[in-house]
Order: structure tokens, then C-alpha cells, then sequence
């Protein structure tokens, strides 16, 4: 698997598992489960989804020692604020069943975002996480926030893909050595970018598909992306991405598709509150 190194010295592999919309108590142990079995080893994960402990039951039932693997999880609006956020990285490592998380994410750019980095920064002074980093900042929340923080980032989650190309992001986050995650890779099935003449020629070409063209393309222009699905044979085939590669003539045509909008804007009004109010993560 290839990997990229961070700014703070840790690899992350480029290509991982998402779990976003698996259910919780049995689907997303499945999931997990059947990804290992494919060959990866990133599970991307998060309190508000409901499924750390599946994640975690996955990977201690898989028999593939704990560190080989690399973990993600993320801190919820709820769990904001610095003594908040202490309880919250502790929840989320109980449920992993796991002393430790290799990276650790606020998922959302709203609220005491201050207070909840501090303590992303303490627990990872003590080990309990290896990297840190934040989620859906857009380039106005980026510039916002990061210069009150003592600690820069390692990672920026983000939708991105050939559609939302997040280049304006992408210059900051290159000053500071800062790696795009992208969710959304394969534009949640858009199939304006599927059925894209050029990604159809592509994979035509390569005999890839679609997807394995789209995640290819990204992966060479530097994210880690982080493609979801339940079916076996789509999981397999979203990490079968390294054994060719996409000439500079065929990665321009894949950049000029960008058109800068994304199905999500971060910035839009009310977008926190929506968010905070979607669902309790205390509620068992």
C-alpha cells in the first residue's frame, strides 16, 4: 500500500475504508470486516457514526495485529471544548477498544474549536493519539482558525473529487505541509463524474473502472481518499488502484472537470446549528 508521510513524521496510507452511513451492531463489523479481508488496513471512523465499537470488534476479530493498522476517528460538535472533548477522545478510544488512535479529527469547524484542539494536543502528548487534524475546513474557516492553534494540523478532511477539486483549499493547506483527505471521492455515485467521457475512455483503456480511474486520479494528485461501499467486490476493487498509472496529458483532462462546487458548504448559515442538532451522541 502506498503511503504518505505527514508533517508531524507519521505515514498514512493513501487509500481507506469508510464507514459513513453503516449501520452500527452488526453491518458495519461486516463491512469492516470484508475490507480487511480485501487488504486494507485505514478504517475511517467517527463518534457521530455511530459504529466505532463495530470498528473496533472488526479489527481485534480480524487476527491482523493492531499495528499494522491505521485508525481514524473524530470528535463530535457535542463533545467541544476542552474538558468536553477529554471525556469525548476517551469515549471514542473505549469504544474502539483501543489505547490508542492513529489519527484524531474534529469533525466540525464550528463551536469551541479552541478548547477541543487543546486537548487533541494533550492526548496526543500522552500517546493516546499519533496524529491530529480537523475536517470540512473551507479556505475562510482554515484562515479563521488555524493561526489561534499551537499545533498545525496534519490532515484536512474534505469532500473532494474531478467535480470539487478544492484547489484554493489545496495552496493552503500546501504552505504548511498540511494532507487533503478527501471524502466523497467518487462524488457519492454522481454519475456527471461516472459517465464522464474522458473517465469512461480511461477506463476503457486501463481496464479499470470508472472509479478505480477516478480514485487513481487522486491518489496521484497526493489525497488519501477514503471510498465507502458494502459490496464486496466494489471494496476489493477501490483499493486495486497501483498497478498503472494516469499519464500528465490524461491527469490535466481529469483537472479541467473541476467546477469548484461541492454537494456540502461548510460556510453556508445555520450550517452549525443543523449540524449540533442532528442527533445526541450521549443518547444510547
Amino acid at each position: 500500500m502506498k503511503t504518505f508521510r505527514l508533517n508531524d513524521g507519521n505515514e498514512i496510507p493513501a487509500v481507506g475504508f469508510g464507514v459513513f452511513m453503516i449501520e452500527p451492531n452488526g453491518p458495519a463489523f461486516d463491512a469492516v470486516t470484508e475490507a480487511v479481508r480485501a487488504g486494507y488496513r485505514h478504517i475511517d471512523t467517527a463518534a457521530a457514526y455511530f459504529n466505532e465499537a463495530d470498528v473496533g470488534r472488526a479489527i481485534r476479530a480480524s487476527g491482523v495485529p493492531r499495528e499494522e493498522f491505521f485508525v481514524t476517528s473524530k470528535l463530535w460538535l457535542q463533545d467541544y471544548g476542552f474538558e468536553a472533548a477529554r471525556a469525548g477522545i476517551d469515549a471514542s478510544l473505549r469504544k474502539l477498544g483501543t489505547d490508542y488512535v492513529d489519527l484524531y479529527l474534529l469533525h466540525q469547524p464550528y463551536g469551541d474549536l479552541a478548547g477541543a484542539w487543546r486537548a487533541l494536543e494533550e492526548a496526543k502528548r500522552a500517546g493516546k493519539i499519533r496524529s491530529i487534524g480537523v475536517s470540512n475546513m473551507t479556505p475562510k474557516l482554515w484562515s479563521e482558525w488555524i493561526p489561534r492553534f499551537d499545533t498545525i494540523p496534519a490532515v484536512n478532511q474534505v469532500e473532494c473529487n474531478p467535480l470539487f477539486q478544492q484547489k484554493e483549499l489545496r495552496n493552503l493547506l500546501d504552505e504548511k505541509d498540511v494532507r487533503l483527505e478527501a471524502w466523497y471521492p467518487l462524488g457519492h455515485g454522481n454519475k456527471e463524474l461516472l459517465e464522464n467521457p474522458e473517465i469512461v475512455r480511461l477506463a476503457a483503456k486501463y481496464g479499470k473502472n470508472a472509479g478505480q480511474i477516478v480514485l487513481r486520479f487522486e491518489v496521484q494528485e497526493g489525497f488519501v481518499v477514503l471510498p465507502k461501499s458494502v459490496n464486496p467486490a466494489r471494496i476489493a476493487g477501490n483499493l486495486d488502484l497501483f498497478g498503472f498509472e494516469l499519464t500528465e496529458d490524461e491527469m490535466n483532462a481529469i483537472r479541467k472537470m473541476d467546477t469548484g462546487r461541492g454537494s456540502h458548504d461548510p460556510d453556508a448559515d445555520g450550517v452549525a446549528e443543523t449540524l449540533l442538532a442532528a442527533f445526541d451522541i450521549h443518547k444510547e
